[in-house]
């Protein structure tokens, strides 16, 4: 294994993801450096962006993979999925590929992980051989998806050095040396030379070598160039700039919760479908940003003209692209720091162990070293548990609390998580998709997160106090994608029962009016051919929601619209209130309660069930609740009545999407 003249060996992996909210893709990472410190030239890329066949560049794969909708693998997955289900592929196609998987998954979903499974299972199908067993993260585990991960990586890193031996005298790359990163910022003006020099961080000096800002006593390791091989066209989005038309609060101003309509017309005329997905990409306040360039002391350079660079010239990849809805002015004006970190950077993030691998390297107070560095411990997985994700501790509170931590700003894309968007079910269907002639409508029901810790600290999302701002006419860039609902016209005729709780009516909202716009498209074709001449329309399948909140007066999210509908289309609306009563009351009792209807429509009529809403506990009451309601009413017993649920699963006819 050992290259020529004792140098290291030529060492490659591909670490793949499929990823729907980023998860996936900072496992993946992880992953990545893992394999980086084993001395393998690694890939970190969507599956998306490879061929099947160019898996065997590559002396082995790791994927990390997520579930969505319905068990489906996510967008950025699904073009490479498609080639792997092409008819006549022989059995021995991917023959010469090792792999392993690991998925991300919530098992309040009927489908936990199918995703990863299938794929799993299909590279066998195609003679991949597997190296190492599939892992599986739960969300709803109390430790989260960590719980799974740290130990699979962990056993991950062990086969690899048993399959791959390091050659005679090269050892693992250990967690006190940094590795290079994939890209730095740079001033735009690129007047530096890149020899050796000093930047200026806070009261601190690093020597830059190569343009990397090295901490002292920190040895870099630059991995060996890997020609990329990637395609970097985008399949996840459909990109539009939409401007707010209205935001307006829906609960009582004196409610615990702040929950907005929102109301974005764009200037286009676009197609969607009840349980579509529209992202909003939020801004980090300005007052956080003055915090952290403070703190830092990135003052001197914060409206410089930057630009992200790339650390190896050999590699053709973009490693840091510009993230899918920046503000527009990042456009037309240079880019700095200071708008880096309003736009691209998250520091209100919960941080990741790696985080705390990185930012050791950037201090020199050792009792600070050291209890960094024991947060990425993984006998201390507990411990980082209670002061990072039970808190919810931020970013920017860590940096804080350990305020002799000091990054070089150069390194600022590469400590800092990316800034996510935030996905919303869009809650419009109907004429409410339609403004005028070329112009589209979205609603969207936003509940603003803003809660207490246990630590007694408050606490808002990025996203909360960006929406809550949000003027009518401002201009946002937004990703319009495909949801996992898979709801056509061809169901018109069928029932259908939606159970939504909470803001979980959004996309069941925007399903009745479409249902209504079918019943709407029938009669008039039926007047046409004057197959009726009066009387109540006809022709639409029974629609009932189920909806759940707390208070009827404060929680009963479009309950006049429900009114309106109820006499125009064959609507029922039931609603549990689980605070107005001194028992509490859930959707699954109300569901419980109209058993008969529920059957009826379910197993006579072949309707369909959409669930949708806060993950956990809600969806398996729910599913609980129909099973009870086959057993009473079917005269099954209860491993028939699971049989029925999983055959209409199988049938497209339970759908849940919840988070």
């Amino acid at each position: 294994m050992t290259a020529p003249g004792g140098s290291k060996p030529n060492r490659t992996a591909a670490v793949v993801f499929g990823s729907e909210t980023g998860n996936a893709l900072d496992y993946a990472e992880e992953a990545g450096r893992l394999l980086e410190r084993l001395h393998f030239q690694t890939v970190v890329t969507s599956l998306d962006a490879l061929d099947p066949l160019s898996l065997a560049r590559f002396d082995f794969v790791v994927a990390v993979i997520s579930t969505t909708g319905q068990g489906d693998l996510p967008a950025n997955a699904r073009a490479f999925w498609r080639l792997l289900l092409r008819k006549r592929l022989p059995p021995d196609y991917l023959g010469s590929i090792s792999f392993t998987s690991f998925g991300l998954g919530d098992s309040s979903y009927p489908r936990f992980n199918w995703a990863a499974r299938k794929f799993h299972k299909r590279l066998i199908q195609l003679g991949a051989h597997e190296f190492l067993p599939r892992g599986e993260g739960d969300e709803q585990h109390e430790e989260g998806l960590d719980a799974t991960w740290v130990p699979w990586s962990a056993e991950l890193r062990r086969q690899v050095l048993l399959k791959y031996p390091l050659g005679e005298g090269l050892h693992p790359i250990p967690e006190d040396v940094l590795l290079q990163p994939k890209c730095l910022l740079s001033l735009a003006s690129n007047d530096t030379p890149r020899g050796t020099e000093l930047v200026c961080n806070g009261n601190d000096a690093f020597p830059i070598v190569n343009g990397i800002p090295i901490p002292d006593g920190t040895t870099l390791v630059q991995p060996a160039p890997l020609a990329a091989i990637l395609n970097t066209s985008d399949h996840n989005a459909q990109h539009l700039i939409v401007k707010v038309k209205q935001n307006r609060r829906l609960t009582p101003q004196g409610h615990w919760q702040d929950v907005r309509h929102l109301e974005l017309s764009c200037p286009a005329s676009i197609k969607y479908n009840p349980g579509d997905v529209l992202t909003i990409y939020p801004q980090n306040s300005l007052q956080d940003v003055d915090q952290i360039i403070e703190l830092m002391g990135w003052d001197p350079s914060a409206d410089q003209p930057v630009q992200f660079e790339s650390t190896n010239k050999m590699e053709e990849a973009d490693f840091y692209p510009v993230p899918p809805a920046p503000s527009n002015k990042l456009h037309s004006e240079p880019l700095t720091l200071r708008k880096v970190l309003i736009h691209y950077l998250d520091m209100r993030a919960i941080p990741r162990r790696s985080f705390f691998s990185t930012i050791a390297h950037f201090t020199n107070d050792d009792m600070h070293k050291e209890r960094l560095l024991e947060f990425t411990d993984p006998q201390y997985i507990d411990e980082l548990y209670d002061y990072t994700t039970r808190p919810r501790r931020s970013i920017l509170e860590v940096l804080q609390e350990f305020d002799s931590v000091k990054i070089p700003w150069q390194w600022a894309a590469n400590v800092l998580p990316k800034l996510r968007g935030r996905q919303f079910s869009i809650a419009s269907g109907g004429s409410c998709k339609c403004i005028a002639e070329g112009q589209t409508n979205f609603e969207l029901l936003a509940a603003i997160v803003r809660y207490k810790t246990v630590l007694k600290r408050f606490r808002e999302g990025v996203c909360t106090r960006y929406i809550t701002g949000l003027e009518p006419g401002t201009t946002l860039n937004v990703t319009l994608q495909k949801g996992g609902l898979g709801v056509h016209e061809s169901e018109a005729t069928r029932p259908v029962i939606m159970v939504g709780p909470g803001t979980g009516v959004a996309p069941m909202r925007s399903l009745i009016w479409e249902r209504y716009h079918w019943q709407q498209d029938i009669v008039a074709r039926r007047q046409a051919s004057a197959e009726i001449a009066s009387g109540r329309p006809k022709g639409i399948g029974e629609t009932v929601l189920f909806y759940g909140g707390r208070n009827q007066e404060a929680d009963f999210y479009y309950h006049q619209e429900w009114d309106f509908l109820e006499k125009e289309m064959p609507l029922q609306v039931f609603a549990a209130f689980s605070r107005d009563q001194p028992a509490k009351v859930y959707v699954q009792d109300i569901l419980k309660q109209q058993s008969e209807l529920v059957y009826k429509l379910l197993y006579y009529q072949d309707g369909i069930v959409y669930v949708c809403g806060a993950s956990g506990k809600m969806p398996r009451a729910v599913r609980a609740a129909l099973v009870e309601i086959f057993v009473d009413r079917g005269i099954m017993d209860g491993s028939a009545a699971e049989d029925y649920l999983q055959a209409m699963e199988k049938e497209g006819r339970y759908k849940q999407e919840t988070w």
